[in-house]
């Protein structure tokens, strides 16, 4: 009985031993704003251009851009490109097979990597690759150490290089230093990374600002009906109390 008391707690300790060795990464905030439809059509046209080149978005069709602010023509002319229609999914030609071989494991369909990364996860490794010639890709990433995925979109931002510091007698990566610059500067960078992750956000549950302003009216409708359902039992119980 005692060794499986000692069993128990040590299956119940593993996690925590875990979580306390592994290395934590401090996360950016994301600028998410899913209210911003100008920075949700710069995001979604970022997400065209780089991200649906090997990643899919199974659960998400164009034409619900159009929720977004755009017209079935914008989105005609301006993120469809292989002949595909506004009703159709957001699928990408690369098998499973050719994914896994290309880059060791088959890219995830990002409809609802928000919801499962979360938009600070998202927002610091998509700023956080760097130069490492040990790597197949040539990237390596600060926040998922010896990613599969290459920088796709490193002519924006650079070539980024660690600087490293000793900490409990371990090099860590400190910080990442411009070695190269891009086609735009670090802050423009950033921005569009934030909208970005601002897309994805929204693409993760395309209904949130639906939803929370439902749940605003029926939070009103409760006040409200409480103040008549109030008085309404004062009126019943007035003869007894």
């Amino acid at each position: 009985m005692k060794r499986l008391k000692n069993l128990l707690f040590l299956l119940a300790a593993l996690p925590m031993l875990a979580s306390a060795s592994a290395p934590t990464v401090a996360l950016d905030k994301a600028p998410v704003n899913v209210a911003d439809q100008e920075s949700l059509q710069r995001g979604a046209r970022l997400f065209v251009n780089y991200c649906l080149n090997c990643h899919s978005a199974g659960y998400m069709r164009y034409n619900r851009l159009q929720d977004i602010g755009l017209t079935e023509d914008q989105i005609k002319d301006n993120l469809l490109f292989a002949g595909e229609k506004p009703g159709e999914l957001m699928k990408v030609g690369m098998t499973k097979a050719d994914g896994k071989a290309w880059f060791g494991a088959t890219p995830p369909d990002l409809s609802v990597v928000s919801r499962s990364r979360g938009a600070d996860w998202l927002y610091t490794y998509l700023r956080g690759f760097y130069r490492d010639d040990s790597r197949a890709t040539g990237w390596n990433n600060t926040v998922f150490d010896k990613v599969g995925m290459p920088h796709v979109m490193w002519s924006l931002q650079g070539e980024m290089a660690p600087v490293y510091k000793t900490e409990h007698g371990h090099e860590v990566i400190d910080r990442l230093e411009l070695v190269k610059p891009g086609s735009v500067t670090l802050a423009e960078y950033d921005s569009m990374v934030g909208d970005l992750v601002n897309y994805m956000v929204w693409m993760g549950e395309p209904a949130q600002l639906q939803r929370k302003q439902l749940g605003l009216i029926v939070l009103a409708f409760l006040a409200v009906f409480f103040v008549v359902a109030y008085y309404l039992k004062k009126e019943f119980w007035k003869d007894i109390h």
